[in-house]
């Protein structure tokens, strides 16, 4: 089977199980921006942009593209991402720039840039919808309302158990879910912040998970299994005043009755 099959196959039975609008997105970084040329069908961003609208494009409009620490990218964007180094005098700037706006003062502002994950360097991001994949991704990731993020992480718990926490910087909340990923490599969730919901198009009903690529085949086998005991998407409604008891007598057989 090939790789971009392989992808496409799991993208549609995540898609189906849990009736998500938009397209799962595979990412890769790449340490050397040559590397692009061996990407089939990638188109290099080179049109000024912020990193809240890259997510957009892949998911939305089903493009593959890439965007280089030489594009047009948004500095800001560039420096948290890891495309350029981080200068002194550039978080300062930014942390006077966000007093006027989200901070109280610069020295608060201060204490978010300090909270920022740090993603190691690289020269490129490449992102693309994960049902066409044409490069090997080293990071999945996937909008959905709140009750389609929790049966994922759900279906992950049931095939092993972990806790699942999350982080919210504030504006910049892309280091919650892209950032905190590569700065950690675990699954991670995250709320959307004002500038992916006003310029990458998130809806107001949508949060956003960070995965490992390899974490998907758990996903499925979840899912699946929490289906079988009547555990789906979308979720049933028992209503906030009926006797549930009928129900769960239906998904606890053996629950002794009180």
């Amino acid at each position: 089977m090939s790789q971009t099959r392989k992808w496409a196959e799991k993208s549609e039975a995540i898609k189906t199980r849990l009736k998500l609008r938009t397209e799962p997105i595979a990412f890769r970084r790449l340490e050397d921006a040559g590397e692009l040329e061996n990407i089939e069908g990638v188109i290099r961003w080179s049109a000024g942009c912020v990193f809240c609208q890259i997510p957009y494009m892949a998911r939305v409009s089903k493009l593959t593209v890439a965007v280089t620490s030489d594009d047009k990218l948004n500095h800001r964007c560039k420096r948290v991402h890891g495309l350029i180094p981080s200068l002194e005098e550039d978080v300062e700037e930014e942390c006077r720039q966000l007093s006027l706006t989200w901070m109280p003062s610069p020295q608060e502002a201060m204490k978010q840039q300090q909270d920022y994950p740090v993603v190691p360097p690289g020269q490129a991001i490449v992102a693309g919808p994960l049902s066409n994949a044409t490069f090997e991704p080293d990071m999945i990731m996937m909008f959905g309302n709140p009750a389609q993020i929790m049966m994922l992480l759900c279906g992950m718990q049931k095939v092993r158990y972990e806790s699942f926490d999350f982080t919210f910087v504030g504006e910049g909340a892309c280091m919650d879910s892209f950032g905190r990923y590569y700065a950690t490599g675990k699954t991670s969730v995250a709320i959307p912040c004002y500038g992916e919901r006003a310029l990458g198009q998130v809806a107001d009903d949508e949060i956003v998970i960070a995965l490992p690529p390899e974490e998907l085949g758990r996903v499925i086998e979840g899912l699946d299994t929490l289906a079988k005991s009547g555990f789906g998407y979308p979720i049933s409604v028992i209503g906030g005043f009926t006797d549930p008891k009928p129900f769960l007598a239906q998904v606890y057989p053996d629950r002794k009755r009180h």
